[in-house]
């Protein structure tokens, strides 16, 4: 089973936010479409200052399986992207909840997060893709 931790929100694109008290969304994707991808080769981010769109295309994540589309969970201007995954994909594999996040968003409407999975139901949304 993969890992899934409680302290976070989910889509079920597989994407993954943890909010911080500053109203600061991080973003990232799941220990299972890490799994499911295989080796990460490349993550596309969005630029700095664009304004993202709750489960609208984000970026991109390429292994050498597949590519996958990211989708935002939250709506926000982009203040953070990850660049250490521009040399470092693998990061996405190695600690998709860690180091591996992708980027990081100005939440625009704290209440968005209700729409959201929680980690409970995003285990059943895995287990009846899986």
């Amino acid at each position: 089973m993969s890992d899934i931790p409680t302290d976070l929100k989910y889509i079920e694109t597989h994407q993954w936010v943890r909010v911080s008290d500053d109203g600061t969304a991080t973003v990232g994707i799941t220990d299972f479409a890490q799994e499911q991808l295989g080796d990460v080769v490349y993550i596309g981010v969005p630029d700095l200052g664009v304004t993202v769109n709750g489960g609208e295309e984000a970026g991109v994540a390429e292994s050498v399986k597949s590519a996958s589309d990211v989708f935002s969970p939250v709506t926000g201007e982009v203040i953070v992207v990850n660049e250490a995954l521009e040399d470092e994909p693998e990061k996405v594999n190695e600690d998709p909840y860690g180091d591996g996040w992708l980027f990081k968003v100005k939440l625009v409407d704290q209440g968005e997060l209700d729409g959201l999975m929680d980690a409970t139901a995003y285990a059943e949304h895995v287990a009846a893709e899986g």
